[in-house]
């Protein structure tokens, strides 16, 4: 019986750690825009956004998911909070003040692609943390996804 409950434990313990350090993993934003670039390339960037918008699972993994902007800022796409699509919220700054959205757009425009760290408020824990988005623009678009990476 005893060598069960270790067992258990273990394997417990090993779920845990690893979904606990899932979501702060980079390679889960950059895997989810890299599959919103190729859903692109397959099947178009109209079809790309109304998957978003219908919350396909295959573009939200955990609290990591895929969503679009314009390169004017307006937010195209959104599966977790479908209240931001037609938004522009480029003016509104981060918890400290920083414009990040405005950072994403110029380094698409700019760059084509790349990292913007800010903090946010994650839903899930409903505390304000530190947040990291990488973003790559596709034509007049930029996929993004984000990580939380805690306080």
């Amino acid at each position: 019986m005893k060598q069960y409950l270790k067992f258990f434990l273990a394997l417990l313990t090993s779920l845990f750690v690893s979904g606990a350090m899932a979501a702060d993993n980079p390679s889960d934003a950059t895997d989810m825009v890299e599959k919103g670039l190729a859903y692109i390339k397959k099947n178009g960037t109209e079809a790309l956004i109304k998957e978003i918008n219908n919350k396909n699972p295959e573009f939200i993994k955990g609290d990591v998911y895929l969503y679009m902007r314009s390169l004017d800022g307006t937010t195209l796409a959104h599966p977790v909070n479908p209240k931001l699509v037609g938004k522009n919220m480029l003016v509104l700054p981060d918890a400290d003040g920083k414009m990040f959205r405005k950072e994403i757009v110029e380094g698409a425009k700019t760059k084509g692609k790349g990292w913007v760290d800010y903090r946010y408020n994650n839903p899930v824990t409903k505390e304000l943390e530190n947040k990291s988005t990488y973003y790559v623009r596709s034509g007049d678009v930029i996929l993004e996804a984000g990580i939380y990476k805690g306080k």
